[in-house]
């Protein structure tokens, strides 16, 4: 049985195969074994400090969640998936806002909507959801639910923790070399550096570093490469799976691109998520079941996450039986709570 758990640092070694194995960049999980371990003791961090307490101040900087799809009969991790509480962890998140200006004149007749690309940081502060990797033998569209949808759950246990909007960063178009037609046309130009040298530093440090080199004028998207132009608020062709899954849910793509690459920004509202509203809470009875639907399930722990995916039989009242293996590796006892959904 695949389950969902929050990180630790034995998955090191794990997750940096699955990041350097991953055809789109993610660039919220780092390449250098130094600094995954600190996006981990991040993660380590903000699950023992527990799950009472609601953000606060500088208290925010530490909540950034970090979760692995592991398999529990070889214990080999095949997938991983974050969620950062809050949006630029204490610092500005930029990103660019599409926009137009209208550029008229009565005495030539002229009257022209320009696209034009705003430097912004008014998305601080959302929910982000982040770090979504799974190896390739896994790729199937149940452990995409499983990954995706699991922390979408947790964030519905614990929601004082979190934003009342959740977005996120989908990579965008880059060539067979690697390059992006949106940096080489605009980022380059002020940063005096190459597309895999900024997204390191995007990774390793944060992205204030922006603030103080790119223009805060607005960019005028006609002036850019046609190439940059057709790649503006377009999703890299590997991100496709995980981006219909997030449709389904209930995300829509927005104003907002990223900096770097141009790849949309998508962003729903909590309450209007698919798996967060389907969501039903009931009592625990392990036995056994020989029928039923299968079902995205998890428990109510918060550093002790868990969450699968199972064959249940839901009845009337307040019991869902469920196969005693089932509840062993869910961390579930008989008449505790639980969460399930659809699939």
């Amino acid at each position: 049985m695949l389950i969902v758990r929050p990180a630790t640092h034995h998955d090191t070694a794990a997750i940096e195969k699955l990041v350097t194995s991953h055809a789109a960049k993610v660039t919220t999980l780092p390449k250098q074994i130094d600094k995954l371990g600190e996006r981990i003791e991040l993660s380590c961090q903000a699950f023992q400090a527990g799950g009472e307490a609601a953000l606060t101040g500088e208290e925010s900087e530490a909540k950034r969640f970090l979760f692995v799809l592991e398999d529990s009969e070889t214990g080999e991790v095949l997938g991983s998936a974050g969620v950062d509480a809050i949006a630029g962890n204490g610092s500005p998140f930029y990103n660019y806002r599409q926009d137009e200006l209208i550029h008229a004149s009565h005495q030539l007749g002229v009257h022209n909507r320009v696209p034009v690309l705003y430097l912004t940081h008014e998305l601080t502060g959302k929910t982000l959801l982040c770090s979504f990797t799974l190896a390739e033998s896994a790729r199937s569209s149940e452990n995409y639910k499983l990954l995706s949808r699991a922390r979408l759950l947790f964030i519905d246990l614990f929601n004082h923790l979190f934003a009342d909007e959740l977005i996120v960063e989908i990579q965008g178009v880059q060539g067979e070399d690697g390059e992006s037609p949106f940096w080489n046309s605009l980022g380059r130009h002020f940063f005096n550096m190459d597309f895999a040298t900024a997204d390191y530093y995007s990774a390793v440090k944060s992205k204030t570093f922006i603030a103080e080199l790119m223009p805060p004028h607005p960019i005028y998207v006609p002036l850019l490469t046609p190439e940059a132009q057709a790649a503006i608020g377009h999703p890299h062709e590997a991100t496709e799976a995980s981006c219909q899954l997030l449709y389904r849910e209930g995300f829509r793509v927005g104003k907002h691109v990223d900096i770097f690459d141009g790849g949309p920004v998508l962003s729903a509202w909590r309450s209007h998520i698919t798996t967060i509203n389907s969501a039903q809470r009931k009592r625990v009875r392990s036995g056994n079941v020989s029928a039923g639907a299968r079902y995205l399930v998890c428990n109510t722990h918060f550093s002790d996450f868990r969450c699968g995916i199972a064959q249940m039989t839901d009845g009337l009242g307040d019991v869902i039986r469920v196969q005693p293996k089932v509840a062993e590796l869910l961390q579930l006892t008989d008449n505790e709570a639980m969460v399930f959904a659809p699939l």
